[in-house]
């Protein structure tokens, strides 16, 4: 397959394409420079052309890992935020229409489209109801696959990703962690600690993509991608400190953060359906990124 991975040096972006570059032609498509990869397509931060792009090549699959991914700057930045998350679907979308319109679209789509759940598992079906601009923006980026798969047949799939962590993270629960850490004997987090997240390794997320491309419809398909494990905050900053070997004392302020739900687990049986199983945990994923964080100190 030919493989175009837009927002390549992100965090998934980069993962994907180390994986899928083994046994695909993989082309790369970011914001910035790139002097070694002949397969990489430089676009503008802030008005980014995507026509050029499916004019010259011929996809198989779009895989778009680009956007923002930071709820508290959504709060600040909501119009960067909506240009970044919604905006470019569109214009990825109507590209690949124009010019590519047999090529399979992946929208990297988030679980802040469910808000607060109103019972868990969450499940594909599960009301909408964001509560950040982030969320609110990634939910109409959903509506607009919608759009082009039911109004122009463009083969479209929205994944609803959890809390994805892995060695490249630098930001977010664990990368907070260990910056906090630093020179600190004393850690305070926001929340009282009891919330929860369902997290899933980089490997096994990349695991799921694949499967989506091998077996997905592509008609407009939602799928939870997460590992149906709800962890709970506390549980997950004391074993981090634990593998990490640091003697800090942690404390809860007991304030919410805007934009943040309290508790989240994600029913993946679509995901399953598709072939999907676990293969790292919590505890082998946290010691893979401490090793991570250890080697670039």
């Amino acid at each position: 397959m030919k493989i175009l991975i837009i927002g390549s040096k992100g965090f998934i972006g980069s993962h994907c394409v180390t994986y899928f570059a083994n046994n695909h032609e993989v082309w790369q498509c970011d914001v910035v420079t790139d002097y070694v990869s002949e397969k990489y397509i430089v676009v503008d931060v802030t008005n980014a052309n995507y026509n050029e792009i499916f004019q010259t090549h011929t996809f198989d699959v779009c895989i778009n890992c680009s956007g923002a991914a930071n709820v508290s700057d959504s709060l600040k930045n909501p119009q960067r935020d909506f240009m970044l998350n919604t905006v470019n679907v569109f214009n990825q979308l109507e590209a690949i229409r124009r010019y590519n319109s047999k090529c399979k679209y992946i929208n990297f789509s988030s679980a802040a489209v469910y808000g607060n759940p109103e019972y868990l598992p969450i499940d594909e079906n599960h009301p909408l109801s964001p509560i950040s601009p982030y969320g609110v923006h990634k939910q109409l980026a959903e509506q607009i696959c919608e759009e082009f798969f039911k109004t122009y047949k463009i083969a479209c799939c929205s994944l609803r990703v959890f809390s994805v962590y892995g060695p490249g993270l630098q930001k977010q629960l664990f990368w907070d962690l260990y910056k906090k850490s630093k020179n600190a004997s004393k850690v305070t987090l926001f929340g009282t600690g009891n919330e929860s997240r369902d997290f899933i390794y980089i490997s096994d997320l990349i695991q799921a993509l694949e499967l989506v491309i091998l077996n997905s419809s592509f008609k407009n398909n939602i799928i939870n991608v997460a590992n149906n494990k709800e962890q709970k905050i506390n549980d997950i900053v004391t074993a981090f400190y634990k593998y990490y070997d640091a003697n800090v004392t942690i404390e809860f302020g007991g304030e919410e953060r805007a934009g943040d739900p309290i508790n989240w687990k994600a029913d993946i049986n679509k995901l399953k359906e598709l072939g999907y199983e676990p293969q790292v945990n919590i505890n082998e994923g946290l010691r893979k990124y401490i090793t991570w964080l250890k080697e670039r100190e």
